[in-house]
């Protein structure tokens, strides 16, 4: 969601409510997963509302017969379908889903470099050492990278020592 995007939208009743936001909104209506884009964010209203316009305008066909509203994909055909309420509006009832989490993905050329840093920089003769006692499920065979892991380098940097005695203390 970019949260810096605002803008107004005019309501039916001629009134304008601020939007604090836009995204995408991953949904599944019918048990078939949708993306919607270009969602506006506004948190003053109680229930989301979906814009026939906009839906036409994203290439999307809506057929509203019979007390029924479809509405069409052009290449996967019938995507929503719902039937119109007593006061006249089409309900469509969808459960969000959310993101899949990607907080561990990481990506990586090297292999070896994401198996040292899982095993907490473990040296890549201990690596070799737990592949060939095969003391890990799942460890291929590692090579030893020629570019040192900067995050080993720097915890290896020695400080000078301290003067045990100086003229003043802090």
């Amino acid at each position: 969601m970019n949260e810096s995007f605002r803008q107004t939208v005019k309501l039916g009743n001629d009134t304008r409510m601020a939007v604090v936001g836009k995204g995408s909104v991953r949904m599944q209506v019918n048990g078939v997963t949708q993306v919607i884009f270009d969602v506006y964010y506004n948190p003053e209203l109680k229930n989301n509302l979906l814009s026939i316009g906009q839906l036409q305008e994203k290439g999307l066909d809506i057929l509203i017969q019979h007390g029924k509203c479809r509405v069409y994909h052009p290449t996967r055909g019938l995507i929503m379908q719902t039937n119109m309420s007593g006061n006249r509006m089409f309900s469509l009832l969808a459960a969000m889903i959310p993101k899949k989490s990607t907080c561990f993905k990481t990506e990586s050329e090297n292999e070896s470099h994401i198996w040292h840093c899982w095993h907490g920089h473990l040296s890549y003769k201990g690596l070799e050492t737990l592949f060939y006692k095969k003391m890990v499920n799942g460890l291929p065979s590692l090579k030893i990278p020629k570019k040192l892991c900067t995050k080993c380098l720097t915890g290896k940097q020695h400080r000078d020592s301290m003067l045990k005695k100086s003229i003043w203390r802090a």
